[in-house]
């Protein structure tokens, strides 16, 4: 059907028009929400469009796998809000329905903007475009518990990736005693265990995972793993015996295809209740959640529900197994079908991928990390990612400036002997000031919509 040419029911294949408003075209703006942890989140002028996946990985692992993604204005999953221009109300499409998740849509047709959503959204108006993301917030809130208090965490990824051993991490707890630097978990990331697929046992390469808990927690810390726990690879021991415990494709990494779980197979729910009891009985009571998009891909399952509902059963399930005093982190998790199961949220890219430890990459994270400030003690603690304040690093200022300005979780990851003055006291800095539950005020909230919107431009 031809663009604004809707049928008589008012649907066309990019769904159903809910509104159309008149706005300044050169004052304009829209929020669009991405759908998980990595995808695009902004706020971009309202003549502009939303960015759009390079190719098929991208649209699996970085995107809403399955849902086409407009070329011509902005789309947002769950949440899409209007700002019209000077002396007009915002307006805010969004629902609260953290199963039942539609995509919201914009098009200016002149001076109209119309917008369209594949399913039922509730409209409001408020003053203002950041406003308007608070009582959105606000109103998710109510299914949230109250958030815990953030730890400090030195994380063994940004220095080591997947070559770590016990002893890079041993080091590392004998070198923040050294300098006194009172950081709460140590977190070993990915490169500890081959993975799900191979029963999460350690790798002989790691050396003793046990032992590392140990010496974590004789330190006085926490110990915090890694875990990628709603995919395996496709060449993996578990896909080979089980292809019945599999839903489809999840992307590549780790030099092979991955392909997702069904997280409502009895099977699958009893090889992670298992995984994470023995993660429990080490010790380790802080887990890192990472690729958890995997869990909502479109695929056929054992019990006949969407990929939606399937991914926050078996978020929930990962919740009712470690408990409410195990600190949970969604990393490349859906946004909406997580609220009120993870303690904290990556709201950002990683702070660099590998070959890019130099800087010379960017800030990947720094527009969605502002534009997801009014997520901020509402429906979790902002995590940004990682700080890197080693001097090699060239965008350790600015990154870690931003960390500290709209994140609420505090991490970095460096090896202590690898750190300038400036680096120390930087991370020294960073852990002194520890976490923070409570949302940002207005005038945060505003200015990170602004640099979001620059960042956005760029």
């Amino acid at each position: 059907m031809s663009d604004g040419a809707d049928g008589v029911d008012g649907v066309d294949d990019t769904g159903a028009l809910v509104d159309e408003l008149r706005v300044d075209p050169a004052t304009a703006r829209v929020y669009a929400e991405g759908w998980q942890s990595w995808s695009p989140a902004t706020w971009h002028p309202v003549t502009a469009s939303g960015r759009v996946p390079a190719g098929t990985w991208e649209h699996l692992m970085r995107f809403r796998p399955g849902t086409p993604v407009t070329t011509e204005g902005v789309q947002g999953e769950g949440l899409v809000v209007v700002d019209p221009g000077p002396g007009a109300p915002a307006r805010c499409y969004g629902t609260t329905d953290p199963v039942a998740v539609p995509t919201v849509r914009t098009t200016l047709r002149g001076d109209v903007l119309l917008v369209r959503s594949t399913g039922p959204v509730d409209v409001s108006e408020h003053p203002d475009g950041e406003s308007a993301l608070a009582a959105h917030g606000d109103a998710l809130a109510t299914t949230v518990p109250r958030p815990l208090t953030p730890p400090s965490v030195w994380c063994s990824w940004y220095r080591y990736f997947e070559e770590v051993t016990a002893d890079d991490v041993l080091e590392a707890v004998r070198d923040l005693d050294v300098r006194g630097l009172g950081v709460d978990v140590v977190q070993v990331d990915d490169g500890w265990s081959p993975g799900l697929g191979e029963g999460l046992r350690a790798a002989a390469r790691f050396g003793s995972l046990a032992s590392v808990v140990d010496g974590v927690r004789s330190s006085g810390r926490r110990a915090g793993v890694w875990l990628a726990p709603f995919l395996v690879g496709a060449g993996t021991t578990l896909a080979r015996d089980h292809p019945d415990w599999l839903v489809g494709p999840a992307g590549r990494n780790w030099g092979q295809p991955l392909v997702a779980l069904d997280l409502t197979h009895p099977g699958v729910q009893g090889l992670l209740t298992d995984a994470l009891h023995r993660l429990l009985d080490l010790g380790v009571d802080y887990l890192k959640l990472d690729f958890l998009y995997a869990g909502a891909v479109p695929g056929r399952r054992r019990e006949d529900v969407d990929g939606v509902a399937a991914y926050r059963a078996g978020l929930r399930l990962v919740r009712e197994v470690v408990g409410p005093d195990v600190y949970l982190v969604g990393c490349g998790a859906p946004i909406l079908p997580s609220v009120g199961l993870v303690d904290a949220m990556r709201v950002s890219p990683d702070t660099f991928h590998e070959g890019g430890e130099d800087g010379s990459t960017g800030l990947r994270g720094l527009m969605p990390l502002a534009a997801r400030a009014w997520q901020q003690g509402r429906l979790w603690v902002n995590d940004p990612d990682c700080v890197v304040a080693r001097p090699s690093y060239s965008q350790r200022g600015r990154w870690a400036q931003a960390a500290r300005r709209f994140g609420g979780l505090r991490s970095f990851s460096d090896r202590l002997a690898e750190l300038d003055p400036w680096g120390l006291a930087t991370v020294h800095d960073l852990v002194a000031t520890g976490g923070r539950t409570a949302p940002f005020g207005a005038d945060v909230v505003r200015e990170a919509a602004v640099l979001a919107q620059a960042e956005g431009t760029r």
